[in-house]
């Protein structure tokens, strides 16, 4: 499942970096507490309308076109959501053991797992 807040805050981290401004730089143009532009940057907090507009502002972008880019992004993930599952879902098939974790909306990690085979010596 792809979480809004999570793309948001993708979106919001990709163009502050884009410009090479720190969280500071951002948080105190937009008057908004840096642990809190952090929160939201990782989508571990969901922002307001009015909120993500005083972002926007000081990164100098138009909400409409934050808004847009975070919907072609959904629309991409929800295309790929066979590839995308929750968080820390596994499954295991004998010997093997396949774990999938989310990353971010369109990063997903896929580690397989084999478990070492028994040797028998013969006596």
């Amino acid at each position: 499942m792809v979480l809004l807040r999570r793309v948001i805050g993708d979106a919001l981290r990709a163009r502050r970096q884009g410009q090479h401004r720190t969280l500071r730089e951002v948080s105190t143009a937009a008057n908004v507490s840096l642990g809190y532009l952090s929160e939201i940057e990782r989508g571990q907090k969901e922002a307001s309308s009015e909120l993500l507009a005083a972002i926007c502002e000081a990164l100098g972008a138009r909400l409409s076109e934050l808004l847009g880019e975070v919907s072609d992004t959904l629309s991409l993930a929800e295309e790929m959501e066979g590839v995308l599952v929750p968080m820390e879902e596994k499954k295991r098939d004998g010997d093997v053991s396949v774990s999938v974790r989310q990353d971010s909306p369109l990063k997903a990690t896929l580690r397989a797992t084999r478990k070492p085979r028994e040797v028998v010596y013969a006596a």
